[in-house]
């Protein structure tokens, strides 16, 4: 999900002061690489996020984007998704909480909220002597889609 420029400048703050608390600084790099990400409302991959960022700064190589991720992975500002297809995808962990569903036919990734389902799982946490302390719901699906290019047709 795309987020506010309000939201980013807060983001950005936030990064700089993790980075500082390393005893890093925060890099022009480090930043268009952050805000692609921020701003794209997408799940990259890392090669996504190279081609992207290499766009306006050719002098960004992949290197430096990987281990941008894994920082900003470290620092719970970019959370790793893996789909079922072997590739490790990044979003922003900045917004509105959302679950995923995974169309098996097409690979298109569609997000979507439910308050049902939140209730449920909290109730069902609660039931066995928990409390939720993070999670995702990830749903594999198979394309129902008139226009999915991928969808199985009926022998």
């Amino acid at each position: 999900m795309a987020i506010s420029e309000s939201l980013v400048k807060k983001q950005l703050v936030r990064f700089q002061d993790e980075l500082f608390d390393r005893g890093l600084r925060l890099t022009k790099q480090r930043e268009s690489i952050f805000c692609m990400v921020l701003r794209s409302g997408d799940h990259l991959s890392a090669e996504d996020l190279h081609r992207k960022v290499r766009d306006e700064n050719r002098s960004i190589g992949f290197a430096t984007v990987y281990r941008t991720l894994r920082l900003l992975v470290d620092v719970n500002l970019v959370e790793v998704r893996q789909f079922g297809d072997g590739v490790q995808r990044y979003e922003s962990a900045a917004g509105d909480h959302h679950d995923h569903m995974v169309c098996l036919d097409c690979r298109k990734v569609f997000e979507f909220e439910n308050d049902e389902i939140e209730r449920l799982q909290h109730q069902v946490a609660e039931g066995q002597g928990f409390e939720i302390a993070r999670h995702r719901l990830d749903l594999y699906v198979r394309c129902r889609r008139a226009n999915c290019p991928n969808i199985r047709k009926p022998l």
